[in-house]
């Protein structure tokens, strides 16, 4: 079975349940419709990427973000918005749709001070709650911006959270390249097990009965 790029929200996923990683991207038999916190989270990141990008005015219901955003727009450095990066096997960059693409990413944007070799990933977050962050996906964003602006020497990242105004923050140097990436290197050799045996079990827990999708599985309470 053919192994696709993954990403951080593809590991994730899979790391989540395995039998709902299959459903969803694998037999594809299954599908997730998209909710209110979803197209609220698409509408911000697109409001986000064209108010620093071009200037376009925010829409009135996102006025809340305006001085974050601002922050950020003048912020010295050269803006990168909704940047796609990808990744190969033998960790080079590629375009994100290369036919040797092995990791790929989107960061929602990139500010690089090329004269300081330094640069910063900012990851926008509209959750109400800041308390179950996970920095992790910063890892990977470091790691493609190491690839891709091979003058940079060192990431600070941040999850902006928008809503509840939290802003959490990491930082990564060039020489943490090894053991991040030996890491994520780990993380999808499970993936490709599971590929290579075609086996996706599945991992219970409380959401199951309510809110899983795939309503063939036992554990699902809907069926």
């Amino acid at each position: 079975m053919k192994i696709p790029a993954w990403s951080f929200s593809g590991i994730k996923s899979f790391e989540q349940c395995a039998k709902k990683f299959f459903h969803l991207k694998v037999a594809k038999d299954y599908s997730e419709p998209p909710t209110d916190a979803t197209m609220y989270g698409t509408e911000f990141h697109e409001a986000a990427e064209f108010y620093i990008k071009e200037g376009r005015p925010l829409q009135p219901y996102f006025n809340y973000a305006k001085s974050a955003l601002d922050n950020l727009k003048n912020m010295p450095g050269e803006k990168f918005c909704e940047y796609e990066m990808g990744v190969t096997e033998n960790l080079d960059p590629c375009g994100f749709s290369d036919p040797n693409v092995w990791y790929r990413g989107i960061a929602d944007l990139i500010i690089v001070d090329r004269e300081k070799g330094e640069a910063r990933v900012i990851d926008y977050k509209t959750g109400k709650s800041a308390k179950y962050a996970d920095k992790s996906q910063l890892e990977l964003m470091a790691l493609c911006i190491f690839k891709h602006f091979p003058e940079v020497r060192k990431v600070k990242g941040g999850l902006l959270f928008v809503v509840c105004k939290a802003f959490i923050k990491e930082s990564y140097t060039i020489d943490d390249e090894p053991k991040l990436w030996k890491k994520w290197i780990g993380a999808h050799a499970k993936l490709k097990a599971a590929y290579a045996n075609n086996v996706w079990n599945p991992s219970p827990s409380g959401l199951c009965r309510k809110h899983c999708v795939v309503l063939e599985c036992p554990h699902n309470g809907r069926n």
